[in-house]
């Protein structure tokens, strides 16, 4: 849940949630979507120094069973990660692990991208008694529903009052 810090005047949203807010069952709808760019995808692909023709050259990708270029997967994952950041580990202490990372269907310019994630499960943690363990499995899902990605995340959130304020 958010949670809002009061000073004078000023309110300042805080967002994230700490480990007594994650409920297994729950589902976060992560907004807004985003529409992936070709300056994205061309950007992204030379950033990373995937050089695969099917990113970035029109007439290769023409030829391919795509008909077209494709998102470099690695932008789309890292995309939804960032779309869950506020309500999955926006107080995190860390990534624990990563787990079943799936790709199940081509990313092209133009498709506008969304994410959800479902609270898997949580516990405290054993050897720090203010923090807690949670799992999420996380999908990109395209402007029409269909699912292009999905995967398991671990993370570590403090228990809420041991978190860091700023």
């Amino acid at each position: 849940m958010s949670e809002t810090m009061e000073k004078g005047v000023r309110i300042r949203d805080a967002g994230g949630r700490y480990f007594e807010d994650f409920e297994p069952g729950d589902i976060y709808e992560h907004r807004p979507g985003r529409t992936i760019t070709e300056t994205d995808n061309i950007w992204f692909t030379l950033l990373t120094m995937n050089t695969h023709p099917l990113h970035f050259d029109n007439a290769y990708a023409a030829k391919s069973e795509f008909g077209q270029a494709l998102v470099n997967s690695c932008l789309t994952l890292s995309m939804v990660v960032g779309m869950s950041v506020r309500d999955v580990s926006q107080h995190a202490i860390g990534n624990l692990g990563w787990d079943k990372v799936m790709l199940t269907s081509p990313v092209f310019v133009g498709d506008t991208i969304y994410a959800e994630s479902e609270v898997l499960s949580k516990r405290e943690s054993k050897s720090r008694p203010t923090q807690g363990i949670v799992t999420v499995r996380t999908v990109g899902l395209k402007a029409d529903g269909k699912e292009f990605l999905r995967f398991e995340r671990t993370v570590l959130v403090p228990k809420r009052g041991a978190g860091i304020v700023v």
